[in-house]
């Protein structure tokens, strides 16, 4: 049995781009971040992955600092390191190098007490793309309340 926390989306991530492939991924936290997270203390706009030296980063990830930390607490826009099986990061950096996708975050949560995050292929959408989306969630908006569309 699963105890799992939400702790935020990254609902941008999901209208700008077509997403694939997604994956459970661990990240490396120092103290006063997880307890950040647990508070609610993070955001995801704007943040990527890079893989570098068969090592894989989340970059732009915000995480607030903890309110009751001392002068150990932690930068806010860190690098911070994903820990993956090799064999995922040499898949999603080849995927990445030859097909022009990158590397998105799409949640972050609480599994078990331990922070998680899912990542994702994604290749962005063109602008035709996103009406289409915007105009299919009109219609289900629609056709929930009653209406026509």
């Amino acid at each position: 049995m699963e105890n799992v926390k939400v702790i935020t989306t990254n609902r941008k991530a999901h209208f700008e781009y077509f997403l694939s492939d997604n994956l459970e991924v661990g990240i490396e936290l120092k103290g006063t971040e997880i307890k950040s997270l647990k508070f609610h203390g993070c955001s995801l706009n704007d943040s990527y992955v890079v893989i570098k030296n068969g090592e894989a980063y989340i970059l732009g990830m915000n995480i607030a600092p903890f309110y009751k930390g001392n002068i150990f607490n932690h930068e806010p826009l860190r690098t911070r390191k994903l820990l993956m099986h090799k064999r995922e990061i040499l898949k999603y950096g080849q995927k990445v190098k030859e097909k022009g996708f990158t590397i998105v975050c799409t949640k972050v949560y609480l599994k078990n007490g331990k922070a998680k995050l899912e990542i994702a292929l994604a290749k962005g959408k063109d602008l035709y793309d996103k009406r289409e989306t915007i105009k299919k969630r009109d219609q289900e908006r629609a056709r929930r309340d009653g209406r026509e569309y």
